[in-house]
């Protein structure tokens, strides 16, 4: 049983941490819970307090609606108030609410509210006198705010002056500021490209931009408004709806919700909330719920309010996308191209309707960035599909032994070592030929048309052999047998044959092919020509140290780290050993004649070849040391048109570039 003495230090308690939240959030815009963790703790004191009148206070924050002015800022104090609003979580509180406004109106009748997104962004109340804007003020307390006029008229989507003819002496219309999706992903790439830290989410965002003393950092951002009522009106009679009085401000040339709409009572509201709820992910703006409104005014004059929320509106909350929880440990995954993506495991939290155990890490500086330790808690996210993200740690939670992370230098899958290359965000698993979690990706690029070029060899049909684990790498597709692939799913004994047959065929290859089909990062087509006309045998190419593969033409310093370490792992070397076991082989490299006059020169093929394929050529000019491009520039030599050539055409046109026909480059190739 509780006794009195501590249901008051747990109402005491609560009263210190949510006005210290209040102050994070509202005063200095570095919220350090989530919002669905502080409507818990708001909604323990209020029952608390329901329960024990006597636990009641003046300051309790139950009794005031946000935080305090910032001193920086003059201060306004609204006309009218500026109200908060209750919250309701599901069906029953929905119901419990309209049945609350018919029983104070004592009416039967079935109640027309208001419907729009509760948008997740900065309140603000804009006074226009004689039409022009004049004062805006921000929340504050509800009775007081801070003086942003100047920054407020940064905003393009805030009239400066009313439009119409029905303009009212005297108006204060309350809206939300808040910053788009897109605006506040382009505004976070711009802060990292400056090397500043950027934004939790679009809520601190839009109110860190509202309150820069220096306005033209306000108009750099990508700032918008909904306008979603009026307080104040001098000089006209105020709409007698809020659903006409929204119509109103929007021939004033105000921005208001498109998502506005009237709804009947309680299925009505129900059937809007599943509606929002469905489009949320893909409305362009961040939203936490939906606001309901009696849509008589005459009614909602009737109902008042009482401390800090009027009685005839209310907030339905979605599920939170945002919600805290403990780190247990943070764990490596290597992606199928050897990336290795640190996990964060933590104490199972439900967010965005979900149970989820699991968040990424994105890569190594994001958890320095962000300092996620092993024992913190956390703030992590779910909107819709998107995988689960730590937003940020909770630095007044940490505990003393939390854990810091580290890189591993070895691949937890294979034990190859793990490169990151300068400039790169992620770190990479060297061991692509052995590596288990590469090795689908690794077989699949094996044999591909331009690798050994394996006939009957799909990707299906490599998933199922990996999945049936007939084969562990490259090397395992030259001992299948007949009889093991036709026990694959819809594959018969003949298609069996032919793949076996196609697989021994593959086995004679060229050196260039080869070194392709190896999938060593950054090393392409014409890298591996390069590298095979070079070295000529496989032995010298795998001494060859980082100053000797420069000297190459196409070969960079990142690309020669990239062949040098790959052949610096054991796992990589035993499969080659394991493919020339089984009999791969290809015809001794000659040397380039340099004396060919294509050697060097970059050629564009565009148009229909009608003696040869385009891959033929391709592959005849490669061989005569010329370089073969995918687009005309100023670089390029010669462009060979075939019948209907196009764009590529008339842009070798416009650069003075010489084109020649098919029979030119045919006396080329003999």
């Amino acid at each position: 049983m509780t006794t009195k003495t501590e249901l008051s230090y747990r109402a005491s308690e609560l009263r210190d941490l949510i006005n210290k939240y209040n102050y994070q959030y509202y005063s200095i815009d570095k919220p350090e819970v989530t919002d669905s963790e502080y409507d818990r703790l708001f909604n323990e004191l209020k029952q608390l307090e329901l329960a024990a009148p006597e636990l009641l206070t003046s300051d309790s924050p139950t009794q005031r609606v946000g935080g305090q002015a910032l001193d920086k800022f003059s201060q306004i104090t609204h006309a009218l108030p500026m109200l908060s609003l209750d919250n309701v979580f599901d069906a029953d509180e929905f119901k419990a609410f309209d049945q609350r406004v018919r029983d104070w109106i004592n009416s039967t009748e079935t109640q027309t509210y208001a419907a729009e997104p509760k948008l997740d962004g900065l309140a603000i109340s804009i006074r226009y006198e004689q039409g022009l804007l004049v004062q805006a003020a921000t929340r504050g307390d509800g009775a007081v705010g801070e003086d942003v006029t100047v920054n407020v008229r940064t905003i393009p989507t805030v009239p400066l002056k009313l439009l119409g003819d029905n303009i009212p002496n005297v108006v204060e219309i309350r809206g939300e500021i808040f910053i788009p999706k897109q605006g506040f992903d382009q505004l976070n790439q711009a802060q990292i490209a400056a090397d500043k830290k950027p934004f939790v989410n679009p809520r601190n965002a839009a109110a860190g931009s509202l309150r820069q003393l220096d306005s033209k950092i306000t108009a750099s951002r990508p700032l918008a408004i909904y306008c979603y009522g009026i307080g104040e009106v001098i000089g006209i009679t105020a709409p007698e709806s809020h659903s006409a009085a929204m119509k109103q401000l929007e021939q004033w040339g105000c921005r208001i919700s498109p998502e506005l709409q009237l709804v009947k009572g309680v299925q009505g509201a129900l059937d809007y909330i599943t509606y929002l709820g469905k489009k949320r992910d893909s409305l362009p703006y961040d939203i936490d719920g939906v606001v309901f409104k009696v849509d008589n005014v005459a009614l909602q004059q009737r109902l008042g309010f009482v401390a800090r929320a009027p009685r005839w509106a209310i907030a339905h909350k979605f599920p939170a996308q945002e919600e805290m929880t403990v780190v247990e440990d943070i764990e490596i995954q290597v992606g199928r191209t050897g990336a290795l993506t640190p996990v964060a495991r933590l104490r199972p939290v439900f967010v965005g309707g979900v149970t989820v155990s699991n968040a990424t890490l994105h890569n190594e500086d994001e958890i320095r960035r962000k300092d996620v330790r092993v024992g913190d808690t956390v703030i992590v996210r779910r909107a819709g599909d998107v995988i689960p993200e730590v937003v940020q740690i909770v630095p007044s939670k940490r505990p003393d032994n939390s854990i810091e992370f580290v890189m591993p230098s070895l691949c937890p899958i294979c034990e190859s070592d793990v490169e990151r290359v300068d400039g790169e965000a992620k770190a990479r698993c060297s061991g692509g030929l052995y590596c288990g979690a590469q090795r689908k990706e690794a077989i699949k690029h094996f044999a591909s048309r331009k690798a050994l070029d394996i006939d009957g060899l799909g990707d299906k049909i490599v998933e199922q052999l990996v999945d049936a684990e007939l084969i562990k790498d490259a090397a395992d597709l030259f001992h299948l047998t007949v009889s093991q692939l036709a026990s694959l799913e819809r594959m018969g004994e003949k298609s069996a044959e032919n793949l076996v047959n196609a697989l021994q065929m593959a086995k004679q290859t060229k050196f260039a092919r080869f070194l392709y089909a190896l999938g060593i990062r950054e090393v392409g087509e014409a890298t591996a020509r390069s590298l095979a006309s070079y070295f000529l045998t496989l032995d010298a190419l795998k001494q060859a140290n980082e100053e000797a593969l420069i000297d190459i033409e196409d070969v960079g310093p990142i690309v020669a780290h990239h062949i040098v370490t790959f052949f610096e792992q054991a796992h990589n070397r035993e499969v080659i050993e394991r493919l020339i076991s089984a009999g791969i082989s290809w015809p001794k490299e000659q040397k380039l004649e340099s004396s060919s006059e294509l050697n060097g020169k970059t050629l564009v093929l565009t148009g229909t070849l009608e003696k040869l394929s385009r891959s033929e050529a391709k592959e005849k000019l490669l061989a005569l040391g010329a370089k073969v491009a995918g687009s005309v520039s100023k670089k390029t030599d010669f462009v060979v048109a075939g019948r209907d050539a196009g764009s590529k055409l008339t842009k070798a046109e416009t650069l003075g570039i010489t084109v020649v026909d098919e029979t030119t480059l045919i006396a080329w190739l003999n």
